[in-house]
């Protein structure tokens, strides 16, 4: 019986808080939420009231933050949708590999070399801000759901 508060919680996995619960009723425009299993960021929400003894349905419209595509999902207000842990996070841009992949480096002075050159406008960015022009540049990384991707590139502020 002693040890019954004995637990360990190290091996929790990666998942395990990557999403938490909230009532559709408390959603807001430009927040985020899961839908089909994707992180999304909500664009437009509307809600219909049904008829006499029917509960009132949420229609979320979203764009998934990952892949830019849009979403929706319909459900009743008091239903509990995921809502994605969502984290934002500036790097230094230290170097972009041959196959395509940033060298970044936090704060702290450790580095990240997983995250790959996004396609179109910010990977086209991140080439010229980089290669062409020479500039030192901060790249933003989101994180949610296992999944993390360059969302901004920017000058770095110079130092000094």
């Amino acid at each position: 019986m002693a040890d019954e508060h004995d637990h360990t919680f190290e091996s929790a996995d990666a998942g395990a808080s990557a999403t938490f619960p909230m009532q559709c009723s408390a959603l807001r425009k430009n927040g985020h939420v899961v839908i089909k299993g994707r992180p999304c960021k909500i664009v437009d929400m509307s809600t219909s009231k049904t008829g006499k003894h029917g509960h009132a349905k949420v229609h979320i419209v979203a764009i998934d933050i990952f892949t830019g595509k849009k979403l929706e999902d319909l459900s009743p207000s008091t239903h509990n949708m995921d809502v994605p842990n969502v984290t934002r996070k500036e790097y230094q841009l230290l170097d972009v590999s041959e196959d395509g992949f940033l060298s970044l480096m936090d704060d702290n002075g450790a580095t990240k070399d997983d995250v790959k050159v996004p396609d179109g406008e910010i990977g086209e960015k991140i080439d010229k801000m980089f290669h062409q022009d020479q500039k030192d540049c901060n790249v933003v990384i989101l994180t949610a759901m296992g999944e993390e991707a360059c969302m901004e590139i920017k000058e770095a502020p110079k130092s000094g």
